[in-house]
């Protein structure tokens, strides 16, 4: 059997001189409906081959750190990461951020929106799962509160936004976009007409714009659809559309190099 591929690495200007990583499927282990770089320990793909992928992802962004990862529940909810801990006793959380060099923060998606963040002037990184549940209820209001918890300014605060679902690929009802709307009326310019009663939401905006609203000041948009684009990247709502019984979770991983 022929190695696969080298890990595909997709990296922001705006988080130069960080470690950090948005990664696809490109250069896993897995096969089937799961293949590539498959890291979702929670799909139905095979125990071992889940692991060589988070093995090798780790080592494509930071090489002999800790691999740490969330039981991620849609929440805005942080938590602060001092030491690794065992992917049984993960927290139920979306987001995580710690000073302490040597652990590769990891966050788990297949549409929805990776955020990383980094303020390298205070040795704070953190990393986002911003869902439309988790970005409305302000999941990256949470992790900047709690980098600035240990040091970090948000005026220095640097972000980008990983491969997630494009407006052009999202459809939303009218109740979905209404619930956007009660939130903040402006909240309408993220909405495009669709078809009859529905919507095409641009959640990659959103998150930004809340961002931005934040006192972030660099934020990176890789304009990368995962929906549309099956040879880079995994996707629920492309899996769901073909009645596929299973899918895979690609990472973004940012941590502090030890050295």
């Amino acid at each position: 059997m022929s190695a696969p591929p080298p890990v595909a690495v997709i990296r922001a200007p705006s988080l130069d001189g960080v470690a950090h990583g948005f990664l696809g499927r490109i250069g896993g282990v897995s096969t089937g409906l799961h293949a590539g770089l498959n890291v979702g320990i929670g799909s139905d793909d095979d125990a071992a081959a889940v692991l060589e992928n988070r093995r090798l992802a780790t080592a494509a962004v930071l090489p002999g750190a800790a691999l740490t990862t969330l039981y991620q529940t849609h929440s805005a909810d942080c938590v602060t990461v001092r030491a690794p801990f065992e992917d049984r006793l993960r927290p139920r959380a979306d987001a995580l951020v710690t000073d302490r060099p040597g652990l590769a923060l990891g966050i788990l998606t297949a549409d929805c929106a990776p955020v990383l963040l980094a303020d390298v002037a205070a040795g704070v990184v953190g990393a986002a799962h911003a869902g439309w549940k988790g970005a409305l209820g302000g999941v990256t209001d949470a992790t900047i509160l709690a980098m600035e918890a240990l040091g970090a300014k948000r005026e220095r605060i640097a972000a980008a936004i990983g491969p997630c679902i494009a407006r052009s690929s999202y459809e939303v009802d009218d109740a979905f976009a209404r619930r956007f709307a009660a939130h903040d009326p402006a909240n309408e310019r993220f909405f495009a007409e669709g078809r009859e009663g529905h919507f095409q939401f641009d959640l990659e905006a959103y998150v930004a714009h809340r961002l931005a609203e934040a006192g972030i000041g660099r934020v990176a948009l890789l304009g990368l659809d995962t929906y549309a684009d099956e040879a880079r990247f995994f996707s629920y709502r492309r899996a769901t559309h073909r009645g596929e019984p299973g899918y895979g979770r690609q990472i973004a991983i940012i941590g502090l190099s030890a050295g």
